[in-house]
């Protein structure tokens, strides 16, 4: 039997449309085999626990504060500030100060060392996860808490931190208010009520990225802290003590008040110099202008006390000439001898930066 060719060309054109059809549904399945593997591996790298929180640690690399804040869980919630231990007059108004890019720098050679699975949540599930980095020069690692926080675009994973990574730096200042960061001055009582009485020493606590290290100094004047580096890779509070103490230029000023005041008294043309460290008690009579003069000032040296740095009492040595008569035979005689004494004195640093001095 003879197919007409009419039947047999529209028979040939189904069969091709068949093929066309099948050859679209294999590429299509390729092509959706393909996204979903490349959505697969996307997930499990830039989009993975890791992923998330290499962006927040290339962001502080990079500087950019803006884009490592704007994180999901970056900032500290009510229940970290609690499992911190923070008191509630310091957690309720944290000062935000040093979430600046300058005082940033030395975070490289960012590697991740773990991702671990720790729970189940109704979200998906938290890892921990541990990076390792050069944190100016020296070796460092850090863990983090996240958390899957649904998704985006309907088919990426989406994370937050579950536990802020950031720092809380609780500075002391001893003996000063004020003190220097990584090159930022900040005065601890800038946040403190406007009638706070004033201290010898102060703290405050500052909010802080982490991981970054920080350099406390103190220098003015008057006073001098040694430098207090902290590396800041945990997440919480961190405690810092700047220890400013009295440098050459205040003993040095408080030297030459004290011997001033010293030759003050030795001006006074009496026995007994009023308001004076010394003084001598001569039974006999009295036949010229008695004069004194300092032989040994005595050394300042300066420790902090409660309330102000103090200089404990410290010998010193006067010297009087005089003529004196005696009362049993009359003859007249010079004395001419060294009076011994010692006296002590407290110093303040007052805001103006003069020094009050009191002498004890």
């Amino acid at each position: 039997m003879t197919i007409p060719a009419e039947q047999h060309r529209a028979s040939g054109r189904r069969g091709s449309m068949l093929r066309a059809v099948l050859a679209i549904v294999v590429v299509a399945g390729l092509l959706a085999a393909g996204v979903a593997g490349t959505i697969s591996a996307l997930n499990r790298t830039v989009y993975s626990a890791g992923g998330f929180v290499e962006q927040y640690l290339d962001a502080l690399a990079r500087g950019d504060t803006v884009g490592a804040l704007a994180l999901g869980g970056v900032m500290p919630g009510t229940a970290d500030l609690a499992a911190w231990g923070l008191t509630d007059e310091v957690a309720k108004d944290l000062p935000k100060t040093l979430l600046r890019a300058s005082v940033l720098g030395g975070l490289d050679n960012i590697e991740l060392a773990s991702a671990t699975d720790t729970l189940a949540t109704d979200d998906g599930t938290a890892q921990t996860v541990v990076f390792d980095f050069d944190l100016n020069g020296t070796a460092s690692s850090m863990m983090f808490t996240v958390e899957r926080a649904g998704t985006f675009g309907g088919v990426f994973n989406a994370w937050a931190f579950s536990t802020s990574p950031l720092a809380v730096l609780q500075v002391s200042v001893l003996h000063e208010r004020s003190f220097t960061v990584n090159g930022l001055t900040l005065d601890t009582r800038a946040h403190s009520a406007a009638d706070a009485p004033a201290t010898f020493s102060t703290s405050a606590a500052y909010l802080a990225f982490a991981p970054n290290r920080y350099t406390f100094e103190h220098e003015s004047a008057m006073l001098t802290a040694e430098k207090a580096t902290v590396r800041a890779t945990v997440a919480g509070p961190t405690a810092v003590e700047v220890n400013a103490l009295p440098n050459e230029a205040m003993v040095g000023q408080v030297q030459s008040e004290l011997n001033k005041f010293l030759d003050d008294c030795a001006t006074q043309t009496v026995l007994q110099p009023t308001s004076c460290p010394w003084g001598i008690t001569i039974d006999d009579r009295i036949e010229s202008t008695p004069a004194w003069s300092i032989t040994a000032y005595p050394t300042v040296a300066l420790t902090p006390g409660e309330l102000s740095f103090e200089m404990v009492a410290t010998p010193g040595q006067a010297h009087i000439v005089v003529d004196v008569q005696s009362l049993f035979d009359g003859d007249v005689s010079t004395r001419d001898e060294d009076v011994p004494f010692t006296m002590g004195l407290s110093v303040v640093v007052q805001p103006s930066g003069a020094l009050a001095i009191q002498l004890h």
